[in-house]
Parts: structure tokens; C-alpha cells; sequence
């Protein structure tokens, strides 16, 4: 098997409008092992309070992430890393959660606070994406685009009953109502899929000040045909405000590689998510 290669990119923007950028972003990949990572978060609740809880959903995921490649983890057998990696996953979003209602109950000038979140992380060919809300996570390759995750927002809830077809959806006044957050309740519900990347792969996480403007079909393309792969962030924030810029935009990349001599693809796996129920409705300001 050849070597696997993992590069990863990323950027944040205001946009054309906002006063504060209340997006977070942050990705890593290691120099001396097969393991990367694209965390982004979109805040919300009010001035300050948005930058504050995406920042602290994004550091807290970051710091577990960075403890997991430790003496232990590497010593274990690829299934036990897998599931080493997932309660790592969980356990970050349910610290950051923790922290971020802390910081609610303790600073009442921020109590409307809260974030989507979505992450990416690969170890070896193993890939998990861990979201909540309605920041997305997207898998390219030659086969085509494929979302890995589905907006916990009133839209897609909209979308999966028929009441509402995705063209209109994209035009709805109430796109931007979520159903999930950290910092919302007491516990978090992400949700977490993983699959085995078994060809060269493109992995781009975006807040919805990306797809506000960027249908699937745009994505794919920008995916498809910009090269280097990983300077296309800087094409879809460029064509994000271009289009108007009502929101903060994020973009991350990732490319994976297991053929040194190969751009960037992607897996054609099945993907199949299971929406839960939702019970609370948040508005992102």
C-alpha cells in the first residue's frame, strides 16, 4: 500500500456585511503520522456572543484532537483507534457544550450564545465527521460530490416531509432556523458517521455563509476543477462575497492521498444519515 498523504487548508472571512466575524475555524495535519483534521464552527446570539462560543466549541475540539496521538493510541489495534477516535470526538463536543452553557449561566450578557459545529478527522484511511447544526462537511471525487451531512435546521425538516423542494428552500426567509446547537441545552446531539476512504478523496467544511449563495452543484465544480486543490477556500470565500456576503464565510479543506502521484479524489461510499427528532428551534442571527 502506498503512503497515505494528508494536506489540509483553510480561511474565514466577515463577508460583505457583518460587523463581527462569529465564524471559527481550525485545521491541522500531523508531520509524522496519517492523521488531519478541519473544525469549523458558526456562532450565533447576539454581539460578541456568537465569536465566543464558536471560538470555544473550536479550541475544545482542537485541544482533545491534539492529546489523541499519544503512546496509548498508537499502540492499539486499528478497530480500537477507530473507537478511541469517535469517544474523543464525543467527548469534546459534550466539553465544549459544558463550557459554553457554563459561560451562559455565569456571563448573562451572553445568554442567547450558541454554534453549529462540524468536524472532519482522518487517522489513517479512517474518516469520521462529527456535526451539529447546519455548518456542512462534503466528500468530491471522480464520481461526484457527496454531502456527509444533513442540516439539523427547519428547511430540511421542511425538505424531508415534502413540504418543501431544495430550490425553495434556498430561497426560504426562514433558512438560517436551526434545530441543534452546542450551547443550547443541557446535552449535545451530534451526530457522527464514519466511513473508510478507499481512493484519493477531497473533504471541504463550510458554514452556511458558503451554501447561502453555493449550491451543490457550484461546489462540485469549484472541487472539480481548481487546482491546487487546497487554494479553492480562497475561490469559494472570493465567490461567496462576490454574490453578496450576508454572512461570515468559512471554508476548510482537506485532501487525501493514498498515491503520491495522484490529484486529490474522493470515496464513493453509500452514505446514509438518520435524522432524529429535534426539539428546540434557534435562530442564527
Amino acid at each position: 500500500m502506498e503512503p497515505i498523504r494528508l494536506a489540509v487548508n483553510g480561511r474565514t472571512d466577515i463577508g460583505q456585511v457583518r460587523e463581527e466575524n462569529e465564524d471559527s475555524i481550525r485545521w491541522h495535519s500531523d508531520s509524522s503520522h496519517p492523521f488531519a483534521y478541519v473544525i469549523v464552527a458558526d456562532g450565533m446570539g447576539g454581539y460578541s456572543g456568537g465569536a465566543m462560543a464558536s471560538q470555544i466549541a473550536a479550541d475544545t475540539l482542537q485541544q482533545h484532537l491534539n492529546e489523541l496521538l499519544g503512546d496509548t493510541f498508537l499502540s492499539c489495534s486499528p478497530q480500537q483507534q477507530q473507537l478511541m477516535l469517535r469517544a474523543a470526538l464525543i467527548e469534546a463536543i459534550g466539553n465544549a457544550n459544558q463550557r459554553i452553557v457554563e459561560t451562559k449561566n455565569t456571563r448573562p450578557q451572553f445568554s442567547q450564545m450558541g454554534t453549529t459545529l462540524v468536524a472532519a478527522v482522518v487517522w489513517q484511511e479512517f474518516l469520521v465527521v462529527a456535526h451539529i447544526g447546519d455548518s456542512r462537511a462534503y466528500l468530491w471525487n471522480a464520481y461526484g460530490l457527496q454531502r456527509l451531512t444533513r442540516d439539523h435546521s427547519v428547511v430540511q425538516e421542511m425538505i424531508d416531509s415534502g413540504q418543501l423542494t431544495p430550490e425553495q428552500a434556498q430561497q426560504s426567509q426562514i433558512r438560517n432556523h436551526i434545530t441543534r446547537a452546542l450551547g443550547v441545552t443541557e446535552d449535545a446531539e451530534p451526530v457522527i458517521n464514519s466511513w473508510k476512504l478507499t481512493e484519493d478523496a477531497l473533504l471541504l467544511l463550510c458554514s452556511d455563509g458558503l451554501t447561502e449563495y453555493l449550491d451543490d452543484h457550484c461546489i462540485e465544480r469549484v472541487l472539480a476543477t481548481h487546482r491546487p486543490a487546497l487554494e479553492s477556500v480562497y475561490r469559494f470565500i472570493d465567490d461567496a462575497n462576490q454574490l453578496g456576503g450576508r454572512d461570515n464565510i468559512s471554508a476548510g479543506i482537506m485532501e487525501f492521498s493514498n498515491r503520491p502521484e495522484a490529484v486529490a479524489r474522493a470515496v464513493d461510499d453509500a452514505i446514509t444519515l438518520k435524522p432524529k427528532k429535534d426539539d428546540v428551534t434557534v435562530r442564527k442571527s
